[in-house]
């Protein structure tokens, strides 16, 4: 059985708050996960390719550029929270809406810190910042080895812990799109299909029986 509190529990691990997000900020949120998603997936991939290598010096160039892109994407999201973008009421409150908005926070915050730590490191091996070869950022700070070597494992335990609370993010929509069959998913989804679905939003007491079914 799921009990209300594992219910409200997911609906506000998954952004639940009754309205729908605005196309920018649908379009930043969807951006932002095919980003982290590229770029820890190139991470993993390219010591497979033999080292020294264009393919592997490829791989790692687009890695870079892709990170930068990123930050801008994360700077336009916060941006645009806290500027014109369209305010939603919380999806409770208490303890439950605190734990919302340290979850939401942390991702931001570690987000933020990895990019960062991927600029440092790019440096810490004294290569350059380049965004698709149109733009070269040369190395502005010098580490020593023992420092690149601790660059390089923050970096590479924060992306574990973006993809492990981003993973349960994702299965917590699922969830209720799947099982409470509510519309914390097609809020973030684009188009007509999402529209008509958010019209035909259950009651919250339709959703809270269906949360107590065994």
């Amino acid at each position: 059985m799921v009990s209300k509190t594992t219910a409200e529990v997911t609906r506000v691990a998954a952004g639940d708050d009754g309205e729908r997000y605005d196309g920018l900020e649908m379009t930043l949120h969807w951006l932002t996960a095919v980003l982290v998603v590229a770029l820890f997936g190139l991470a993993e991939t390219w010591d497979f390719a033999p080292r020294g290598s264009v393919l592997r010096h490829g791989m790692q160039d687009l890695h870079v550029s892709l990170g930068l892109s990123l930050i801008v994407v994360i700077l336009a999201r916060i941006a645009w929270r806290i500027g014109p973008g369209r305010r939603v009421r919380p999806a409770t409150s208490g303890l439950v809406e605190l734990a919302s908005r340290i979850v939401h926070y942390a991702l931001y915050g570690l987000l933020l810190i990895e990019v960062v730590l991927g600029v440092l490191f790019r440096w810490a091996n004294h290569d350059p910042l380049s965004l698709f070869g149109l733009l070269t950022i040369p190395a502005a700070v010098d580490f020593s080895k023992d420092g690149r070597h601790l660059i390089g494992e923050a970096h590479n335990y924060v992306a574990i812990t973006i993809v492990a609370l981003a993973g349960l993010h994702a299965a917590a929509a699922l969830f209720h799109h799947y099982w409470l069959r509510d519309n914390v998913l097609w809020r973030m989804l684009p188009g007509l299909r999402a529209r008509q679905a958010e019209r035909r939003r259950p009651e919250p007491e339709t959703i809270e029986r269906r949360a107590a079914r065994p």
